[in-house]
């Protein structure tokens, strides 16, 4: 949860508010059956029409990229716009992630990048790299030249090879215009809807092109995907890079996704999806490529030694069962069994029963009742909250029904006045729960307390720790000195690609996790 987050969408189970989207989703859709109407040569009309236009656009946006040799359609976004939109959604990105607070490992990776980007074929791009303050694995590049890798995906990385394939990868993207290309066609589709929509006298069929997140962080398509795994390959290795990372780092990805459940969030793995077929093809691409390039394995640990992994001060921390926020100054818990998740503007805690714990801060004042009523539900629901103290401060809970994943559910709100703030509590518990589950619940939403300057000053981040095996050291010796209990073996393997038999060797450099 980042550090001045304060508001995130209350649909999933403030009350209505997953039927109301749906039925709204429902009602547009259905406009669209009256473009088979009876009226052939209306329609017959529009559809020529919308051909045309279509036709015309896509003539004049098509041109021959020098990178892939191939005919795309991207001309609807020039290269000047491409600068601009880049420029502007940096700027986003920087207030939702913020950058890592490390100069000499901002350097590091800038170097490399400019390194693979030396020779491409859009010098007059003015490449850009940054590391993004976030332990999820994730890279992308925005259209002008923006790169980013977060710091979670430094701490998987093994080598500047892998790193440079990474980096590489994201300048085929930009490269290949792969950002414009999507565009542009959106923009026909947008058009075609807006035809349509004339056609129909209806204003509902038409939808905005979404410019921003779409652009990086959708999914690419195979063909464009395959294009930036060749172009990447081809970049690292004329910045003098050992072609096989990328597949090594690849590997390493899909070992990695399928810890915490990763593939449910946004991240390198699920907008560059990392197939065993995609891993194979990339070893026999990189066999065309000279051999001998750069790998350097030690350089790269060094300089990632005392890495944060895993969540920052700012974002906050699990702890066991606990989550602290030692730049906000707060903590909570909850019930055992529940997996926390922690994410840029909520904190999730969910367990095996269906029971889910939402939690989030927005700006509020008044009293938390009145908070619940005219502002969390709008002044549209007929329930009233009853007023309660959490630990000394003034609080508001309300509860009805309601459903998750088509399951009844009795949700629960709590808003807690906290420092010219609201605290606010989202609960989903189970309709056939017993009443120990029931009071584990609420006993987690009345655990919110400040927290102690003491404890402030003694909540610190986990790091990546950088050891030299020695002679009597085994896989078993070194991963118990992390933090993961029974995932141990299993993370350390991942982050140091020891798969299958391999085994840590005398003298060599691992990476282990420390508080």
């Amino acid at each position: 949860m980042a550090r001045n987050s304060e508001k995130f969408a209350t649909g999933t189970l403030a009350k209505d508010g997953v039927l109301n989207k749906t039925l709204a989703r429902i009602k547009n859709a259905a406009k669209i059956r009256y473009i088979m109407s009876p009226d052939w040569k209306v329609s017959m009309k529009f559809c020529k029409s919308l051909f045309a236009v279509s036709a015309l656009i896509f003539l004049a946006g098509c041109s021959t990229n020098p990178a892939t040799g191939k005919t795309q359609f991207a001309g609807l976004m020039s290269l000047s716009q491409e600068t601009k939109i880049g420029a502007g959604e940096h700027e986003k990105i920087s207030q939702e992630y913020g950058f890592y607070d490390d100069a000499r490992v901002q350097a590091y990776v800038n170097a490399i990048g400019q390194k693979v980007t030396a020779q491409t074929e859009r010098p007059g791009v003015a490449y850009q790299f940054f590391v993004l303050d976030s332990p999820i694995v994730n890279a992308f590049a925005l259209p002008g030249g923006y790169i980013y890798v977060s710091r979670g995906l430094l701490a998987l990385a093994n080598s500047d090879a892998e790193l440079a394939a990474v980096l590489s990868h994201e300048t085929g993207h930009i490269t290949a215009r792969h950002s414009a290309e999507r565009y542009s066609h959106g923009v026909v589709t947008t058009l075609g809807a807006a035809i349509i929509s004339a056609a129909i006298d209806s204003s509902g069929v038409t939808q905005a092109l979404g410019v921003g997140s779409n652009l990086y962080l959708s999914s690419y398509s195979r063909t464009q995907e395959d294009e930036a795994d060749s172009l990447g390959l081809r970049y690292m290795t004329r910045g003098g890079y050992d072609p096989a990372g990328m597949a090594s780092f690849l590997a390493s990805l899909q070992r990695e996704s399928t810890l915490d459940g990763k593939k449910d969030t946004v991240s390198f793995f699920s907008t560059h999806p990392a197939t065993g077929e995609r891993v194979s093809k990339t070893q026999m691409e990189a066999q065309g490529y000279a051999k001998g390039g750069a790998v350097n394995r030690d350089q790269y640990l060094e300089t990632i030694n005392g890495l944060i992994y895993g969540d920052s001060i700012d974002q906050g921390l699990v702890r066991g069962q606990n989550f602290y926020h030692p730049a906000m100054g707060f903590t909570f818990g909850v019930p055992a069994g529940f997996k926390i998740t922690n994410m840029p503007q909520q904190v999730v805690a969910t367990s095996p029963s269906g029971a889910v714990i939402i939690f989030d801060m927005e700006s509020g004042s008044g009293s938390p009742a009145n908070y619940i009523s005219q502002s969390w539900l709008n002044g549209k629901s007929d329930v009233r909250p009853q007023d309660i103290t959490v630990n000394g401060m003034p609080g508001a809970t309300a509860q009805f029904d309601g459903t998750i994943n088509n399951q009844p559910v009795t949700v629960q709100l709590v808003a807690i006045s906290w420092k010219g703030k609201m605290a606010r509590f989202q609960v989903a518990i189970p309709k056939n729960a017993n009443a120990q589950v029931i009071d584990d619940m609420k006993r987690a939403t009345y655990s919110f307390r400040s927290l102690s300057a003491e404890e402030r000053a003694n909540l610190k981040p986990q790091r990546v720790q950088i050891v030299t095996a020695g002679a009597g050291d085994t896989i078993a010796s070194l991963s118990a000195r992390q933090p993961f209990g029974a995932e141990n073996e299993q993370r350390f393997r991942i982050l140091n690609a020891l798969t299958g038999a391999l085994q840590v060797q005398p003298g060599q450099k691992y990476k282990i996790v420390t508080e």
